[in-house]
Parts: C-alpha cells; sequence; structure tokens
C-alpha cells in the first residue's frame, strides 16, 4: 500500500514485514550461507571457504545504496550484492561466493523462503475466520433469513444457511493450499542456465542438502521459466479474496436499513450525514477481491519466458505477486475484524 493515509484500510503489516528490502536480503544471505555450507559438506568448494563466508555473511552490513544503483544498472540486485559479498569475504576465498549460483536463484528461493512465512500467516488467519463463523453459527444459527436470488425477495432461510456458504469455499481454500504448499514451496538452484553445470556429478547432492537446510521441497530440474505454481499461488490469493469479498457484499446488502439483518459496532461515519453509519470493512473486502482478480491476469502474463530466462516476465512478476500478497493479507485481516464487529445477525423479529 503505497499511500500511508490509506495503510490501516488496506494494508497489512506482517505481510508487508516479509515483502520488505530487509525480509529479502536476510533470506537471500540465508541462500547463500547455506549455498557455501552444502557445497563444503559434498566437496565442491573448500572447507575453510565455506567458514569464512558463513563468519561474514552473519555480520554483514549491506550498502543498500549501491544495491539499488546495481538493480538499476542489471535489472536485478544480485550482482550487485555478490560484489558487496565477495569484497567482505576477501581473498583467497571470495570466488567461492555465490559459487555455480546464477541471480535468479538467490531471488527466488529468497521468495520462497518469504511465502513459507506468509502462508503460515494466511493459514492462521483463515482458521481464526473459520470459529469464528462457528461462533456465530452457535450464537443466531437458527434465526430467520430471506433468502435473496437475483437482488430479489425468495424463501426462508437460517443464519445458519448462510454462513455456510460463507464458510464452505474457505473450507476448500485450505484444502487446496495444502496441496499448494508441496509444488510451490520448493528450494530454486539452476546455475547460469538451469543446468548447474558448474556442479558436475555434485549438482543432486549439494541440491538437496540445500533444499534441506533452508526447510523447502527439492525437485530434479530447476524452475527458472517455470512459473506455474507462481500462477497457481495467485489463483489461490485470488479464490480467497474472491471468498472474502461475496461475504462482505452479503454483509454490506445485509446491513442496509430496511432490510437490518446485521448490526455493526464501529461502523464508519459520513463527513455530511452523521445518522449513516457505513459498512465500511464489509466494502473493502468487495474492493480487494476485485482488486486481486484484476491483478490475476497481470501474474499470468508473467508465465511467458523465453527459452532459459526471461528479464521481461520475472520483472512483471515482482511486480504483480507482491500486491497480490498484500491484497490477500489485508483481506483476511478485514474480514476478521469485520466478524468481530457482528453484535446481531438475523432478522429483527426472528
Amino acid at each position: 500500500m503505497s499511500n500511508d493515509l490509506l495503510t490501516l484500510l488496506l494494508g497489512d503489516a506482517e505481510t508487508a514485514a516479509q515483502l520488505s528490502p530487509d525480509a529479502e536480503l536476510t533470506a537471500i544471505l540465508l541462500f547463500e550461507s547455506a549455498l557455501a555450507i552444502a557445497e563444503a559438506a559434498e566437496g565442491v568448494i573448500p572447507a575453510e571457504a565455506a567458514a569464512a563466508i558463513t563468519l561474514k555473511l552473519a555480520n554483514l552490513t549491506l550498502d543498500q545504496d549501491a544495491l539499488r544503483d546495481g538493480a538499476a544498472k542489471d535489472g536485478v540486485i544480485i550482482p550487485a550484492l555478490v560484489a558487496q559479498l565477495r569484497a567482505e569475504v576477501g581473498e583467497p576465498f571470495a570466488n567461492f561466493v555465490h559459487f555455480g549460483a546464477t541471480s535468479q536463484d538467490a531471488v527466488d528461493t529468497s521468495l520462497i523462503i518469504r511465502l513459507s512465512a506468509i502462508l503460515t500467516l494466511f493459514e492462521q488467519r483463515l482458521h481464526a475466520i473459520t470459529e469464528r463463523h462457528l461462533a456465530l453459527a452457535a450464537a443466531y444459527g437458527p434465526k430467520p433469513l430471506m433468502a435473496r436470488t437475483r437482488m430479489q425477495e425468495a424463501l426462508p432461510i437460517t443464519v445458519a444457511d448462510r454462513i455456510a456458504a460463507w464458510q464452505s469455499p474457505l473450507d476448500r481454500a485450505l484444502t487446496r493450499l495444502d496441496e499448494l504448499r508441496p509444488r510451490l514451496l520448493v528450494l530454486q538452484l539452476g546455475g547460469p542456465v538451469g543446468t548447474l553445470g558448474e556442479l558436475g556429478d555434485k549438482r543432486d547432492a549439494v541440491t538437496r542438502r540445500l533444499a534441506e537446510a533452508l526447510g523447502l521441497g527439492h525437485r530434479a530440474q530447476s524452475w527458472h521459466t517455470q512459473r506455474d505454481a507462481i500462477a497457481e499461488l495467485g489463483n489461490w490469493l485470488s479464490l480467497v479474496t474472491g471468498a472474502l469479498g461475496k461475504i462482505g457484499q452479503d454483509v454490506a446488502l445485509m446491513a442496509q436499513n430496511p432490510i437490518g439483518e446485521i448490526a455493526l459496532a464501529g461502523a464508519g461515519g459520513s463527513s455530511a450525514m452523521p445518522h449513516k453509519q457505513n459498512p465500511v470493512k464489509a466494502e473493502v473486502l468487495v474492493a480487494l477481491a476485485r482488486y486481486n482478480a484484476a491483478l490475476l491476469g497481470g501474474l499470468h502474463q508473467s508465465l511467458v519466458h523465453e527459452q532459459e530466462r526471461s528479464g521481461a516476465a520475472w520483472t512483471l512478476e515482482w511486480l504483480v505477486l507482491p500486491q497480490m500478497l498484500l491484497c490477500t493479507g489485508a483481506s483476511l485481516r478485514t474480514a476478521i475484524e469485520l466478524q468481530n464487529s457482528i453484535t446481531a445477525l438475523g432478522k429483527a423479529n426472528g
């Protein structure tokens, strides 16, 4: 969320923390240290080199201005970063820093490390929403509501019926998340053209050892240009915000004055009409759902990588995916706040 005035409305601090430059660089340095240790364990680089690299990287202060300048020149921060790391490690071990790897290995693995933390956060919030739905169903479930189809009154239902319609997509989202994790949370290590040629017959052993050290899955082939798991993540994010947007839309309609099927504490006020109680959080869920759906097409465009690496497609992913993650974090946070504001549910005379 670029506008600080709207951060509390449309942002999410916990998600944003994992997408910050500091978090990205911390994960990159973790990758570089673990890579050196894995390579030394398999005899690819000297053990003394790995010890020197890990020692220096553990106490390193990076020149972020130089990294920004490097990104503007090279299209990615890693060449400038590796130059700093090698200067810090010094001779005779400088050339063993980042050995056999390429920029995309460091950046993608950093992303995956942070996605693991973000998805854990999102899962926790989905469970919190589920628990709140159970509480609302226990408190108000038997109360009557009027079902509406195509915005017209249809037949009577209960609050429990509507809550079930809200919750079922979230149950499926949790199932899909379990299915997605093994495909997504995978180490990236392919070297300059995806073949790890510099590691020779040690490439599989190093990759497996590095993946285990970072708590990530292992894939026999690098996925530099195979971004289907990232696109699948985007699908999941849009499904989650879409499900929460449906809840927001229902709540906004139920809160209309003539209908009055829900009461919300702390609803938004108006500068010109003090009597109004605007369902702001419900509206935000609708807006975030539509925004994420619009972003999804852009993320799918980033599937189109030419040959063994694309600067354009990769850069497009950098533009779109963080926004989708922030949008989803904000949506989950807002949904919890909206649920906690509900003080009555069902027809007033029910």
